[in-house]
């Protein structure tokens, strides 16, 4: 997507190297101790099997001998959607060789763990990491593939609906779970970030692990959660669920998180009710207003007052103070 670059704001780098050349320019370093593998393609819907194995699978596996030779480190994104659709559970310490991913995302990388898992060379450290469904900052390009909670936020605070817009959920096919009601265990970017960190400090630490909260939510639960921090009555219609997914939806998702207790790492997750607060000043609705969520007016003027000198496009100060506060009304936290 061409609006990826807007990941690069603000953020402080060496170098920006596109993925396609990546791979030419590794013989280039030196002193590499980690590579972080995180990128892939996580469409669900994607299609092009071919695309998923060169992409996600073999290009996984140059830079796994990559670092298999210079004795680096290698951390990468697994996912929890090797897990299928839960009927044999959500545990990491599990033969990942009987699981039937439901996609072709999810397969392609299944076959990158069951490869790592044949492999007689191993880099200097080796982690593969079962990401559940993780929201937070700078997702604004990957358009349907961006989390429920994003989407949320601007379908309820669009041009012309300020004063409470609803939010649609898919219904559900399956008896055991209303409509809203099927359930995911909400992973916030930060908490991932935290993990990795982890990783970074403890070299003696390897294998596959789960990354999530250990606690599975509703959709429904995380609607409200939205109508909460922007201070507007809970608002949920429900809609159909397209047919191309209809049959590989993933009803239910909770991480078994106690292989990565195990292995040291102790802090404990963000709640989603404490994650929606927290992501909420991050989103940027459709036109450029940004949604904050602070303890008093002059926090929410300072806020503001940062954004526009990071170049968000906003009227002046006082009005847009006047504005969050007459037409949003944002509930402050306490």
């Amino acid at each position: 997507s061409t609006e990826k670059w807007k990941n690069l704001l603000n953020k402080k780098y060496a170098e920006y190297v596109h993925k396609d050349i990546f791979l030419s320019k590794l013989p280039l370093y030196s002193d590499i101790s980690h590579i972080i593998h995180i990128g892939a393609c996580s469409a669900t819907t994607e299609k092009n099997f071919d695309y998923l194995y060169s992409n996600n699978f073999e290009y996984s596996k140059t830079l796994y001998n990559y670092c298999v030779n210079k004795k680096s480190g290698f951390i990468y994104a697994s996912s929890a959607a090797t897990y299928g659709s839960g009927e044999q559970g959500f545990s990491d310490t599990c033969d990942i060789d009987c699981l039937c991913p439901l996609n072709g995302y999810g397969y392609s990388k299944q076959i990158f763990d069951m490869w790592v898992k044949k492999q007689k060379e191993q880099p200097s450290q080796c982690v593969g990491l079962k990401f559940f469904n993780v929201y937070g900052p700078n997702e604004y390009h990957k358009g349907s593939m961006a989390s429920v909670i994003f989407h949320g936020f601007n379908q309820i605070v669009k041009s012309g609906n300020h004063r409470g817009g609803g939010m649609t959920l898919f219904k559900s096919y399956i008896s055991k779970y209303k409509d809203g009601g099927q359930l995911r265990d909400f992973i916030y970017v930060k908490d991932i970030c935290s993990v990795l960190l982890f990783l970074l400090q403890n070299h003696s630490v390897s294998g596959l692990f789960n990354v999530g909260t250990g606690k599975a939510e509703t959709f429904y639960s995380l609607a409200s959660h939205i109508f909460e921090v922007l201070n507007l009555p809970v608002n949920i219609s429900f809609i159909d669920m397209p047919e191309t997914i209809k049959n590989k939806y993933q009803y239910f998702t909770e991480a078994t998180i106690d292989k990565l207790r195990a292995a040291g790492y102790n802090k404990p997750f963000t709640t989603l009710h404490d994650g929606v607060y927290d992501y909420a000043p991050n989103i940027i609705l459709e036109k450029d207003i940004k949604v904050v969520v602070c303890p008093n007016r002059e926090s929410i003027y300072n806020s503001i007052k940062k954004s526009i000198d990071l170049n968000y496009k906003f009227v002046p100060i006082l009005p847009i103070v006047d504005l969050f506060f007459k037409e949003f009304h944002f509930k402050t936290k306490e």
